[in-house]
């Protein structure tokens, strides 16, 4: 996700099974039924190579219901592809979730105001609540980065008016944030390559709520391979949870 790729100590990859993991991942209706969980990639600069401009309608017509997209990282980066990323899925009928890249060297607050202007509230239609990407620690021992953190969520939280999403793996949770069980109140991304029937979840959350299972996936619509990802409905029907 976003530019970091983590050495393989971290991820595994077994993108061949993480692939027949996401496909075959179901979800119980109301009815009894069982469908299939709603999936969709995520997206930054890299999905751009050439400036070529991703086709969301292809995508949509893939059978993807939602992406990610890089915002902001640090304080002064803006992907250069995030506003016409953000229209043209809009018009296609994608939901839309956005995340900011942390950078915990630098303080959380201007962060959190960065990516919450551009972001412009993240309270339209088709709209996914904000996201924190947390995958370096900046240098910051697990009680500086628990607190670095907790200051990052409640900002964006006023700002925007919604509770953030987490985004991380096991191996830096349980070692960076001392695998806290502070931030269960938050939904859980998680990323877990290792082709597993269900993804490791860290630092006590009950479950998780989306799983990223492949960095090396690929989608129509998207040059060159792509990060995808399930919803598992913990938070409920997605249309609501997205605001669709």
């Amino acid at each position: 996700m976003g530019n970091l790729r983590w050495s393989s100590t971290f991820r595994r990859r077994g993108t061949a099974l993480s692939l027949i993991a996401l496909s075959g991942i179901l979800v119980a209706t109301l009815s009894g039924t069982a469908t299939a969980a709603p999936t969709g990639p995520d997206v930054s600069s890299w999905q751009h190579g050439g400036g070529r401009l991703i086709d969301w309608f292809a995508v949509k017509r893939a059978g993807h219901d939602f992406a990610m997209v890089k915002a902001t990282e640090g304080v002064s980066y803006l992907n250069p592809y995030f506003v016409p990323d953000s229209l043209i899925m809009r018009a296609a009928g994608v939901a839309r979730g956005t995340y900011h890249y942390a950078r915990p060297n630098l303080p959380p607050e201007p962060q959190a105001m960065l990516y919450a202007t551009v972001v412009l509230g993240q309270n339209g239609a088709l709209d996914l609540p904000p996201v924190l990407d947390l995958e370096t620690t900046g240098g910051l021992p697990p009680a500086a980065l628990i607190d670095w953190t907790r200051r990052y969520l409640n900002t964006v939280q006023t700002l925007t008016g919604r509770v953030p999403i987490i985004y991380t793996y096991p191996y830096f949770w349980r070692t960076a944030m001392a695998d806290t069980n502070e931030f269960t109140r938050y939904p859980l991304w998680i990323a877990d390559y290792r082709g597993n029937e269900h993804p490791e979840v860290p630092g006590g959350w009950p479950t998780w709520t989306f799983w990223q299972t492949t960095d090396r996936g690929g989608i129509d619509g998207i040059p060159g391979p792509t990060d995808l990802n399930v919803y598992s409905g913990a938070q409920g029907d997605f249309a609501r949870f997205a605001n669709m």
